[in-house]
């Protein structure tokens, strides 16, 4: 084409939605759509809005690639109904927009909080925080938490954390503990 085959653009109608829906600037939301179409096959490109692109191709992206929580990150944004964790275009917005700068504590907290929430019951019990202890101190030998140092680390996240005292960590009662944490935003984000 005259354009000299350059990569397929979003349609500008999408644009204007995308910048609604999201905390994205139009800068944001093209390289993103320039970033996911790379991801994808060549003969799938031109149709990058309707693709999905699998997890393992997400998880390529070196900004998940280095995330402890790549995994759950793909599967609390994913909407793909086969259940494999897939990505379309509009779920990866989705995942930038939270992890933008310009998304809000409420927003992200309530992502962070599904993100952790790994048998995704709507509350964090033991079990989750282990997992999530387990993702931070990353699985190498030299670094795991013996099984004292674990149970002792979850007794003091419950007791600065869990206000009901029913063993587990609500969303809100999550909320209130990463309002307090100055890093908290900071850390959670992703940027193109």
């Amino acid at each position: 084409g005259a354009m000299g085959g350059s990569a397929s653009l979003l349609p500008r109608d999408a644009l204007g939605e995308y910048q609604e829906l999201t905390f994205l600037s139009k800068q944001e939301i093209l390289l993103a759509y320039k970033r996911f179409s790379e991801l994808l096959p060549k003969e799938e490109r031109e149709n990058a809005c309707s693709a999905r692109v699998p997890k393992s191709h997400i998880l390529t992206l070196p900004e998940l690639r280095a995330n402890p929580f790549q995994h759950r990150i793909c599967h609390v944004f994913s909407t793909s109904e086969a259940g494999d964790n897939s990505m379309s275009f509009e779920d990866f917005l989705d995942m930038l927009s939270v992890f933008s700068d310009s998304a809000t504590f409420d927003i992200k907290s309530h992502y962070a909080f599904r993100i952790f929430d790994f048998d995704d019951d709507g509350t964090l019990d033991r079990k989750d925080l282990e997992q999530l202890v387990n993702c931070l101190t990353g699985q190498g030998e030299e670094s795991r938490l013996s099984r004292g140092e674990m149970e002792q680390l979850i007794q003091n996240i419950l007791e600065e954390s869990d206000i009901d005292k029913d063993g587990t960590i609500n969303l809100s009662e999550f909320q209130h503990v990463v309002s307090r944490s100055p890093d908290f935003a900071s850390s959670f984000k992703i940027v193109l």
